[in-house]
């Protein structure tokens, strides 16, 4: 049974950090492409970052320079530590399984979501 469960979020103000794990079990981690989506209200759902197997890494134009995205195989985790933080990155954020055969974000898994709120 595929799980991802986030972790990390919180209320933080503008200029601060926060950094948001995701745990994954059931899949080959260590072959699956991993990713960061976030969803605000009366939003659609956007990628913000993405980390390949191999370690390369996909970000937002909006996010470049300030969220990194990361993968640890042995631990079976990826991470996104987010700096310089605005109100604007204020969503819920979720973790994402990719699927081998559809493109990101269409198939897969996800997790629950965690909630990061930004105040200014």
């Amino acid at each position: 049974q595929v799980q991802l469960v986030e972790s990390g979020g919180g209320l933080v103000q503008a200029g601060g950090s926060l950094r948001l794990s995701c745990a994954a079990s059931g899949f080959i981690f260590s072959k699956t492409t991993m990713a960061w989506y976030r969803q605000a209200p009366e939003r659609q759902r956007e990628l913000v970052a993405a980390i390949r197997s191999g370690g390369a890494t996909t970000y937002a134009d909006s996010v470049k320079g300030r969220f990194t995205i990361a993968r640890d195989n042995a631990k079976n985790s990826v991470s996104l530590t987010m700096n310089s933080l605005t109100p604007e990155d204020t969503a819920v954020y979720y973790c994402h399984a990719a699927s081998m055969i559809a493109p990101l974000g269409t198939s897969g898994a996800w997790g629950q979501g965690t909630q990061v709120t930004v105040s200014s």
